[in-house]
């Protein structure tokens, strides 16, 4: 198989702890695989020092000016005291290294565990810190990573899988016409939001991507950070049904709106970015389906039954995105 076609294939335990030695971390032999399918990460522990997390890039996926750009954004966090976890510099203040023809960076080990957001005080504390990370990403833009919106995150995973046949021939004319109704529905949302700020945002920010200890949160994985409507680092907190998630969003904006100002005009966007999320996830795992790792992850996908599921579900949304938002 192509390296191409298994782009961590020759990724050998080998190069992982050379890539250790080439930083100057001496590894003590133990080495644990942490779950991630987009990249590779592992825990390794160092010889008379606390373990560190090595995550290796996804050949391919972000430029070196991409990855740098997250870099910097969690550097600017940390100045602020905001609970993240930046990657550790070494020679020349760099923190994105090379080995064997993979990039990699070095982060240290962060305890904790996924947060339960069930009461006021936490989700207010988890609104502070958004509104904090907020206030920060509106200082300036990202310029080499990309924005969420209706095309990259809709229009275009919508044409990769129907135009690489993934979903069945039986169900490509409904998914084909109820993807296109539900991206109708997201443009209506966009409109009716009307003019909406566009900041640096953590990008994936649901209670998986963070850690929680006695001090509180921690956020982690900004792999995915780009520009977009502040609401994207909301919507995600939210769960249950309507009158739940409506307490907790004000809950999260109570916290928020002590740090950053709210266009509350962008609750239009909740149902519209969770349908544009739907959509993207499935291209996700589509355009990844050539990595061994993600069959065996994901081997529901492609069956005849989770392409029914996923109409039933942008059917729900369209209906959601009719009504009036929380």
């Amino acid at each position: 198989m192509t390296t191409e076609l298994a782009p961590f294939s020759a990724l050998t335990p080998d190069i992982i702890l050379n890539a250790l030695d080439s930083v100057g971390l001496k590894s003590d032999g133990r080495l644990l695989a942490l779950n991630s399918y987009e990249n590779r990460v592992y825990q390794i522990g160092i010889e008379n020092a606390p373990a560190v997390v090595v995550k290796f890039y996804r050949p391919g996926r972000w430029t070196d000016a991409a990855i740098l750009e997250e870099h910097a954004f969690l550097n600017e966090l940390a100045e602020v005291e905001i609970p993240v976890v930046p990657a550790l510099a070494f020679a020349d203040q760099k923190t994105l290294n090379y080995v064997h023809g993979f990039r990699f960076s070095v982060f240290p080990k962060q305890g904790g565990r996924v947060p339960e957001l069930e009461s006021r005080t936490k989700l207010e504390w988890m609104g502070r810190l958004i509104g904090r990370i907020h206030a920060t990403g509106a200082i300036k833009p990202f310029l080499a990573r990309p924005t969420l919106d209706i095309e990259h995150f809709g229009e275009e995973p919508r044409s990769y899988l129907l135009h690489n046949h993934f979903v069945p021939d039986d169900l490509a004319t409904i998914y084909h016409d109820v993807s296109a109704q539900t991206l109708e529905g997201v443009r209506q949302c966009f409109e009716r939001a009307d003019q909406v700020t566009l900041l640096r945002l953590h990008g994936d920010c649901y209670p998986g991507n963070m850690l929680w200890t006695d001090d509180g949160p921690h956020f982690v994985d900004f792999d995915d950070s780009r520009m977009g409507p502040a609401i994207q680092d909301l919507w995600m907190l939210l769960c249950g049904n309507r009158a739940e998630m409506q307490l907790q969003l004000n809950h999260l904006l109570a916290g928020y709106q002590t740090f950053c100002d709210f266009n509350h005009r962008e609750r239009y966007l909740i149902e519209a970015l969770r349908s544009l999320r739907l959509i993207h996830y499935a291209a996700w795992i589509a355009r990844r389906w050539h990595d061994p790792a993600f069959p065996s992850a994901f081997p529901w996908f492609n069956t005849h039954r989770y392409w029914q599921e996923r109409i039933v579900e942008l059917r729900e949304q369209c209906a959601l995105m009719d009504e009036e938002p929380l």
